[in-house]
C-alpha cells in the first residue's frame, strides 16, 4: 500500500457530487439552468453597455467588465462539473487541473478588485459629485477597468507556479467539483509547508479588498448623513445599495470558506459553499446589481422595442 501511495499520478478524478443517478441528473438540470441564466443575464448587460451610447459612462464600463469576469469565473468550473454529472467522466489531467486552478484564482481575485473600484466609483459619485467628471475621466475609467484584470492574473501566477512544481500521488481523487487549492495539496506527496505563503496572499487580496470597500462605504455613509433632506439621503443610498448587497453576499461566503479554523473543515460544506459563490452568486448579481438599474432597464426596453417594432 505504501508503494501505491507513493506512485506518481498525472490524472485526477474529480468526485464532485457523486450520488445516485437520478440525483446526478437532477443536479445537472439545475446547474445547467443556472449556468445558462448566468450567461444570458451577463451577456445582456455587456451587449447593452456596448450598444447604448448613453451607457458609455465609467460606472457602466466597470459593470460590463464585472459581468465579463463573472462569466469567465463561473465558466472555469461549471462546464467540467456538468460534464461529470452527465457523462460520469470525472478524470482530468494534472495540467488541465492546474490551468483550471490558475484561472479560477485569477478571475476570483479580479472580481474582488472590481468590487473595490466599483465602490470607489460610488464614493466619487456621492461624496464628490461636482468633481466626478474631472476625477472619473475616460482614461481613469479605462485604467480602473484594466487594473483588476492585471492584478488577478499576476496574483494567481505565484501559487500556480508553485503547485506546478509539486508531484501528486495516489489516491488521486479530488473531493471537490473543481481543482481548488486545499484538495490539490492533499494529493501532493511532497512537503507543502509553503502553503502559508498562499494563505497570506489569499488573505491579503480578500481582506485588503474588503477593507477598502468598507472604507469607501464609511465615507459614503458620512456624506449621505450630512444631506439635509430625507429624499436626498434615500436617493444617495439607492445608488449604492445594490453594490453593497453584492459585496455582503460575496464576502459573507468567501470569508466563511477561507477564514475558518481547520477543525470546521468538511468536504460536503466546502462543496455547498463553493456552489454558492461560484454558481449562485454570479447568477444573482446581474439581477441585484444591474437589471434593477433605471438606465439599464431603459436601454433594455429600447432594445426590445427596436427588435420587435423596427418601424
Amino acid at each position: 500500500m505504501d508503494s501505491l501511495n507513493k506512485t506518481i499520478t498525472t490524472i485526477f478524478f474529480i468526485m464532485g457530487f457523486e450520488t445516485k443517478r437520478n440525483m446526478e441528473m437532477f443536479l445537472f438540470s439545475l446547474f445547467m439552468s443556472m449556468y445558462m441564466l448566468t450567461l444570458g443575464a451577463h451577456f445582456l448587460i455587456i451587449t447593452l453597455v456596448l450598444l447604448e451610447r448613453h451607457l458609455h459612462k465609467p460606472m457602466y464600463l466597470l459593470l460590463a467588465n464585472f459581468s465579463l469576469v463573472e462569466v469567465l469565473y463561473t465558466t472555469v468550473t461549471v462546464p467540467k462539473m456538468l460534464d461529470a454529472l452527465l457523462t460520469r467522466k470525472k478524470e482530468i489531467y494534472s495540467s488541465s487541473c492546474l490551468v483550471q486552478f490558475y484561472f479560477f484564482f485569477a478571475f476570483g481575485a479580479a472580481e474582488n478588485c472590481f468590487l473595490v473600484v466599483m465602490g470607489y466609483d460610488r464614493y466619487v459619485a456621492i461624496c464628490r459629485p461636482l468633481h466626478y467628471s474631472t476625477l472619473m475621466t475616460k482614461k481613469m475609467a479605462v485604467g480602473l477597468a484594466c487594473g483588476p484584470w492585471v492584478v488577478g492574473f499576476l496574483t494567481a501566477a505565484c501559487p500556480a507556479v508553485w503547485i506546478s512544481t509539486l508531484s501528486f500521488c495516489f489516491p488521486n481523487n479530488i473531493d471537490h467539483f473543481f481543482c481548488d487549492y486545499s484538495p490539490l495539496l492533499k494529493l501532493s506527496c511532497e512537503d507543502t509547508s509553503n502553503e502559508f505563503v498562499f494563505m497570506v496572499m489569499s488573505w491579503s487580496v480578500i481582506l485588503g479588498c474588503f477593507i477598502l470597500i468598507m472604507v469607501s462605504y464609511a465615507l459614503i455613509i458620512f456624506a449621505v448623513l450630512s444631506i439635509p433632506s430625507t429624499a436626498g439621503q434615500k436617493k444617495a443610498f439607492g445608488t449604492c445599495g445594490s453594490h453593497l448587497t453584492v459585496v455582503s453576499i460575496f464576502y459573507g461566503t468567501v470569508i466563511f470558506m477561507y477564514f475558518r479554523p481547520s477543525s470546521f473543515y468538511s468536504p460536503t460544506y466546502d462543496r455547498v459553499i463553493s456552489i454558492v459563490y461560484s454558481v449562485i452568486i454570479p447568477m444573482l448579481n446581474p439581477f441585484i446589481y444591474s437589471l434593477r438599474n433605471k438606465e439599464i432597464k431603459s436601454a433594455l426596453r429600447k432594445m426590445i422595442s427596436i427588435r420587435f417594432h423596427p418601424n
